[in-house]
């Protein structure tokens, strides 16, 4: 049982049937929030994928491929969010993990590499800094907020 389901069964608050508009519109705003969603795999009992909110303590699910885990954390933050919001809890904001970082680096590559990675951007009629931007956020599973929203497809 998560933390906000404990809270809910403690307060009375029902588990089912709409939400009311204040707190739904609330809850849509939180979810917009970059809050850092971790994926890990873990077989001990079972295989299954693990997915948790690092801010909102308690807040955890699991599927079994990555991308059902992500739909299902995305499900639990809502009801951990609707229950926070329902009995004005704190809800802590999002870490901000890089404050130091501008967003540029340079790096230098091999000719060949540059000349490969700029004839795949021409092709893909996109920028040289967009297709290695896309390549370096694949590498290490990184995709901007707005397409955390997309993973409910």
């Amino acid at each position: 049982m998560t933390t906000a389901d404990k809270v809910a069964s403690e307060r009375k608050l029902p588990l089912t049937g709409p939400v009311p508009g204040h707190i739904a519109d609330r809850v849509a705003e939180y979810m917009k929030l970059p809050y850092t969603i971790c994926l890990y795999f873990d077989d001990e009992v079972e295989p299954v994928w693990m997915a948790y909110v690092e801010e909102l303590d308690g807040c955890m699910s699991h599927g079994s491929t990555p991308p059902e885990a992500m739909e299902m954390i995305r499900e639990a933050m809502e009801g951990w969010l609707e229950v926070a919001v329902a009995y004005e809890h704190e809800i802590p904001p999002p870490k901000d993990h890089f404050p130091e970082h501008s967003g540029k680096f340079q790096v230098r590559l091999p000719v060949g590499l540059h000349g490969k990675l700029a004839a795949v951007a021409k092709e893909q009629e996109v920028s040289l800094n967009q297709l290695v931007t896309a390549i370096l956020a694949e590498g290490v599973g990184w995709r901007p907020v707005g397409a955390r929203q997309s993973d409910r497809t």
